[in-house]
């Protein structure tokens, strides 16, 4: 189906620039659209997108349960072939829109992993800062659990987008959305031990780069790297939960919320477009109120 390979790049198309989505989001949705397209053309004969009906999709839906695939990858396929049936009738490609009446399944609603107060510290002391990479990666920890930011928006800071006499950072969420988050004492004097005294150092005679954080050759840390310094340094400080790149995220906000700070306020330092995403947060405060009381309630 020619007509439905060129439609998916066209819509790929619009999603970058109009939506300006990123680029690991708009492999997901070609991923999605192309085994879409393959398994209606090659398992139910349709040869073009026009044919396609409700259940068509289901026939679809139905093959990617039989792989083992969980509700929320469903819900994703879902969402992903209905976006794209709706930019095909938005521009004519197609006369109608056969994902109108589809279901979303049942999603479990998992709560993310945090960390306690007690582990991030003894994650954030672990590097050694006798090494300008413990220093930096000190002030990578104190970044990332200070500010709640993505590692992929630490690892694309640059170094006019860390203001510390002013007292905040200014982060590129998805899609280039900027935000500023401010930064607490612990993180500006990290920071600052790492401009002073550790990056310069790492910088050497390699190439000057504009990245804020860089490696042993001078270059711009990676998603990789970073991931890797972070499960290191997890492994140093003796924590036995499972490590994410989200853990620090996930603890910032968690922590802002138990100690009454205002949702809309972490919502907006987290950069997330819709507050019921940030309302999870809520859900993980109320369980471990929960754990607690059931803990040290004589009569829990």
């Amino acid at each position: 189906m020619q007509e439905a390979k060129e439609a998916i790049l066209d819509y790929l198309h619009f999603l970058r620039v109009e939506r300006q989505l990123s680029d690991n989001t708009l492999m997901s949705y070609r991923r999605d659209l192309e085994s879409y397209v393959e398994h209606i053309h090659t398992q139910q004969a349709l040869t073009s997108l026009n044919e396609v009906e409700r259940t068509n999709i289901l026939l679809h839906l139905e093959t990617l349960r039989n792989t083992g695939i969980s509700a929320r990858t469903i819900a994703r396929h879902i969402s992903s072939i209905r976006s794209f049936h709706q930019f095909l009738l938005r521009e004519k490609i197609t006369e109608k829109d056969p994902t109108v009446h589809l279901e979303m399944p049942q999603i479990e609603q998992k709560l993310p992993k945090v960390l306690s107060i007690e582990e991030v510290e003894a994650l954030i002391q672990a590097p050694d800062r006798n090494k300008p990479q413990g220093v930096r990666d000190m002030a990578m920890l104190e970044l990332l659990y200070g500010t709640g930011m993505r590692i992929s928006e630490l690892i694309g800071l640059n170094l006019d987008d860390v203001h510390l006499t002013m007292g905040f950072v200014r982060v590129f969420g998805k899609g280039g959305k900027e935000r500023i988050v401010p930064l607490g004492k612990n993180a500006i004097h990290a920071v600052n031990q790492y401009l002073q005294n550790a990056r310069s150092t790492l910088q050497g005679t390699y190439p000057k780069t504009e990245a804020f954080f860089i490696n042993r050759r001078g270059k711009r840390l990676t998603r990789q790297g970073c991931w890797k310094l972070l499960k290191e340094h997890a492994a140093n400080a003796k924590i036995q939960k499972e490590i994410t790149p989200h853990i620090l995220r996930h603890s910032f906000a968690t922590h802002l919320i138990e100690n009454g700070a205002d949702l809309r306020a972490v919502q907006e330092m987290l950069g997330h477009a819709d507050i019921s995403t940030t309302q999870v947060y809520t859900h993980i405060s109320k369980t471990r109120l929960s754990e607690v009381y059931k803990q040290f309630h004589p009569r829990a």
